[in-house]
């Protein structure tokens, strides 16, 4: 238990060591069950597959595209959240059809609507965009508005008192107050959209010149390759944990020291 104990003041390292121990399983599993590798490859074959996809280019290239899409979707849909979450804030019959409309898109998933993004966008990079852009832009403003309200009216009137402009109370007294619900609504809205973002590939297709991991994955199912198929799935999920752990984790450990937030006792 002590071990375990050192092991928790570590998260990454706590983390790798849970991968490593579920990689030891799943090696195990297939070499004691002998099932066959058309069902469940070994680590060996996926990390064959994985390296074999690596020098090629593809697998690089492919998971690039996707993080740029996601990344430029994510910077449009905290755009517009907030846009429309100063829209509410300032004008009341905007807040209440802006509430409205959350109400009715936030429960969609993007799966549900891609019919209608089709038809609107056709099934290019467009189309994709759009997507990612209706999976993070509803809990990024819900937590972005939330935000907002819960900062004391006394800290905006002395900003007012002190002549600064909207401009200069949002950058420097909204956003800094709100940025915890922020971070956390950014967080969400990523998690969402990267789920979505993998769905519409698959259906899509390719899109750009390679496509993204989504495609590289459908690829490998369609050519009955479950040692590529696995690997495409491993890099999504090492690129999920990457951004949540390294670049949010980071993120938050920072807030947390600047606003002295820290348990620095336990």
């Amino acid at each position: 238990m002590a071990f375990y104990q050192k092991l928790r003041k570590h998260k990454m390292v706590l983390r790798l060591f849970w991968v490593l121990l579920l990689l030891v399983v799943w090696e195990g599993g297939v070499r004691i069950s002998g099932v066959s590798p058309l069902l469940f490859p070994s680590i060996e074959e996926v990390l064959r597959a994985l390296v074999d996809s690596a020098k090629r280019g593809d697998l690089l290239w492919q998971a690039g595209f996707s993080l740029w899409l996601i990344f430029l979707g994510m910077a449009i849909g905290l755009g517009l959240g907030f846009v429309l979450t100063l829209l509410s804030m300032r004008f009341p019959v905007a807040g209440d059809l802006i509430d409205t409309i959350s109400a009715i898109a936030h429960p969609l998933p993007g799966i549900a609507v891609l019919p209608l993004i089709i038809l609107w966008f056709g099934t290019g990079t467009g189309a994709i965009l759009a997507i990612i852009v209706h999976s993070c832009l509803w809990p990024m403003l819900l937590n972005l508005t939330a935000g907002f309200r819960s900062v004391s009216p006394i800290y905006t009137d002395v900003g007012r008192n002190l002549s600064m402009r909207s401009f200069a109370i949002t950058t420097e007294i909204l956003i800094p107050a709100s940025f915890p619900m922020l971070l956390s609504g950014v967080k969400i809205g990523w998690a969402r959209a990267w789920r979505a973002l993998i769905s519409a590939e698959m259906v899509f297709g390719a899109v750009g010149s390679k496509g993204g991991i989504g495609w590289y994955i459908f690829k490998q199912r369609t050519f009955m390759n479950p040692a590529g198929l696995f690997a495409g799935i491993l890099v999504v999920i090492v690129i999920g944990m990457l951004v949540e752990d390294l670049l949010f984790g980071k993120i938050e450990q920072q807030t947390a020291e600047k606003w002295g937030m820290t348990n620095d006792g336990q």
